[in-house]
């Protein structure tokens, strides 16, 4: 198997295996079941999205193609809120 993606979340993971399960890739989520456990385990690398060895090429570039917005926002973006589908501040 060909880990194709660490996904932060099981939202991100699920996300990976749909599109390659879309494009006719056999996908499988490695570690899912372990997010629950966040307390007792490392936070990083738990959750992998993973693929055949003979598919890896191709899933690579499907997976290099999606955007999952993860950009950073620089205080000149936050005024410009139009370039962001939906900004959020925290303010307490």
């Amino acid at each position: 198997m060909h880990t194709v993606y660490e996904a932060e979340n099981i939202f991100d993971a699920m996300l990976i295996k749909h599109a390659l399960e879309a494009a006719e890739i056999p996908a499988f989520v490695s570690g899912m079941h372990l997010s629950g456990a966040i307390g007792e385990l490392p936070m990083a690398g738990l959750i992998r999205v993973q693929v055949p060895a003979s598919a890896s090429e191709e899933a690579d570039q499907i997976v290099a193609a999606l955007d999952f917005g993860r950009h950073e926002i620089s205080d000149g973006d936050k005024a410009d809120a139009s370039r962001f589908p939906c900004p959020v501040e925290w303010g307490f």
